[in-house]
Formats: C-alpha cells, structure tokens, sequence
C-alpha cells in the first residue's frame, strides 16, 4: 500500500496532532512514514497544511500536485483550495464547518459557497459537521477524531493502530470520547 495524504485546515484545529496520530498508526501498521507540516502560520485562523506519506518504502514527505491519494480537509474553504493535490477521483474527507478567513470576516471577498459542488465534479467529496458532531459526544475538540475514523476505513490496516496511537497522544481524560468519535467516524 501506498497512500499519500495531504491535511489542510486553520491553526487552532488540532492539523499537527492529527498529522501525528496518522504516523503513528502507519508505522505501528509496519509501514514508512513520512511527514511535514507548516505550521509557521498557525497562529488561530491562519491556513496551516500538512503531508503524510505511507508505503512500502518512502524517501520524502512531499507530495506533487494532482497526486495526493487523499485530502483531509479540517475546514471547507482550506480543503478546497488545496483540492489541486488530488488525482482525478481521490479522496477529500472535509469537515463542513466553516472558520471565515480574516478577508471574509471583513467582507473583503466572498466565501467560496460552492467548494463542494466543485469538488465533487472531480473528486469522491465526504463531508461531515465534525465539530457539531462533537458537541453531541461532549465536545468540539474530538472533531479531528471523526475524520481520522473515516479516514481509516479507506486505508489498509488494523484499527487496533489507530486506537493505539489516540491512546499514546490523546489526554486520558479525553480518551473516551476520541475512541468513541473514531469509532463514528470509521461506521460512517
């Protein structure tokens, strides 16, 4: 199996620990893993983007445009402007809740009210209100936790992994709730 992801949402949305938790169960799997994330402008609000790439063998973590198996899109907008990175049919799994962009916020330009129907013209678009989902479980900070459950059903190993690496970097206060959301997402 080779899978090359790409993560893109705002800062403040948990995109390094997600990224994380990825690699880790990847390689707890008995893959290579590699990864990047640019988190220079992860100040709250701002885009943040990240890599993982998974295979047999994996000599670099970046990923050229239009080949990206996946997207995990933490945000609608940040998962449409970084829909380029997939091949014709990948993957966008995209959390629907909206953060407006500071250009947005000050009516400077328009949200983008159309991201999934664009997508969906080349892409297999799953979408979910992860953070509403959240709020039902008790809180917003497992929206993350719903994706990587959806995101692993598409890929080819054991959940056993990806609870391992939840339980390795999850605070055991919140553990419940994150294997609960995973387990959500992954029946999705």
């Amino acid at each position: 199996m080779n899978k090359n992801i790409i993560l893109a949402g705002v800062g403040g949305q948990g995109l390094v620990l997600t990224t994380k938790i990825i690699c880790e169960a990847a390689f707890k799997a008995g893959f290579d893993v590699k990864s990047n994330d640019v988190v220079g402008l992860s100040q709250r609000g701002g885009k943040v983007w990240g890599s993982v790439r998974i295979g047999e063998k994996v000599y670099s973590p970046n990923i050229l445009p239009k080949s990206a198996d996946i997207l995990l899109g933490m945000e609608p907008l940040e998962a449409y402007r970084w829909s380029g990175s997939l091949k014709e049919g990948g993957i966008a799994i995209v959390n629907t809740k909206t953060i407006a962009p500071v250009p947005v916020m000050f009516e400077e330009a328009p949200y983008p009210e159309d991201w999934l129907e664009v997508m969906e013209q080349k892409y297999q678009v799953i979408t979910m209100n992860a953070v509403e989902e959240g709020v039902k479980l008790g809180s917003s900070k497992v929206a993350n936790t719903f994706l990587l459950g959806i995101l692993a059903k598409r890929l080819a190993f054991d959940t056993k992994f990806w609870l391992e690496a939840i339980e390795e970097n999850v605070p055991a206060k919140f553990l419940d709730m994150n294997k609960r959301a995973f387990e959500i997402g992954y029946a999705y």
